[in-house]
């Protein structure tokens, strides 16, 4: 279990929304409320969480007191997620990115950094490769491979009716069956994190945008988004942070980026899975903010 900073509540973060327009895999323009906390002074930090199971406040709890303390941190519940809007559009890697552009946008910020874990980390490499961002970190990130061990099950069972929404109803059953999944892609989840994901699974819309957007990634020979040809000629200083038990994104791909990478830091954790900032987050928060300041 994590120690007793694991522990600590997300406080003091102004909770706000904005409307964003973007264009969703089907080609649609739509308009959606984006809830955010904004935290914090000084230089804009924008974190990003991942698909799915994720929210602003599971994977920045921790992570948003520590480094509000130095600067103005911006955390987005992306579409489909947490507390924003969750319209029944075909959620892709791109829609995210553009979603993320309009959000920047309409905040009126100026080179931002950009943090993100797993798809958020997708969605983050994805923005600074046409943006001007002042430093990236990428957690665990997707979009640093091209497939992976369990890709083809996987999508072959986004193909078979309703399999796909049984396995997210079966893992939220109760927090019992939370803690189990969670086993598969965690060396560690407290008990407040298991019943925060918890919670989560009960809310079949979310069930619903990881559904779409896994379609559209989890292709029949491989994932769809993948940035390992642009990562040679990315001069912006980016920080990698993975989980060394990482069971559903390896290691190995971030450590294969920061070869490729002209500007970078990678950091294993030891003993840790899929969620660095909550399995490790006086670490995390610790080489995070020491990147940002450098």
């Amino acid at each position: 279990m994590a120690g007793s900073s694991d522990a600590a509540p997300v406080v003091g973060d102004a909770q706000r929304a904005v409307e964003v327009t973007a264009e969703d895999g089907s080609g649609r323009s739509t308009t959606t409320t984006v809830r955010y906390s904004d935290t914090g002074e000084g230089r804009p930090l924008l974190l990003l969480h991942g698909v799915g199971l994720d929210a602003r406040h599971i994977s920045w709890k921790h992570a948003i007191p520590r480094l509000a303390a130095d600067h103005r941190v911006i955390a987005p519940d992306l579409p489909g997620h947490g507390e924003s809007d969750k319209p029944r559009i075909r959620y892709t890697t791109d829609y995210f990115v553009d979603v993320l552009s309009a959000f920047v946008e309409e905040l009126g910020l100026t080179r931002p950094s950009v943090a993100g874990i797993s798809m958020g980390g997708a969605i983050a490499l994805g923005y600074a490769l046409s943006a001007d961002v002042a430093r990236l970190a990428l957690i665990d990130s997707y979009g640093l491979g091209e497939d992976a061990s369990w890709r083809p099950m996987a999508s072959l069972a986004l193909r078979i009716p309703v399999a796909d929404q049984f396995v997210w109803n079966a893992m939220g059953v109760n927090e019992g069956t939370v803690r189990d999944a969670l086993r598969g892609y965690m060396t560690q989840a407290s008990e407040a994190f298991v019943s925060e994901v918890h919670t989560v699974l009960q809310d079949d819309d979310c069930g619903r945008t990881l559904r779409s957007w896994q379609r559209s990634e989890f292709g029949v020979y491989g994932f769809r988004t993948c940035y390992l040809d642009a990562l040679e000629a990315f001069g912006t200083p980016t920080l990698l942070i993975h989980g060394a038990d990482d069971t559903l994104l390896p290691s190995s791909w971030s450590e294969r980026a920061h070869e490729r990478l002209p500007d970078s830091r990678l950091h294993v954790f030891e003993d840790c899975g899929h969620w660095p900032p909550r399995e490790r987050p006086a670490t995390f928060n610790r080489v995070l903010g020491e990147f940002l300041a450098t």
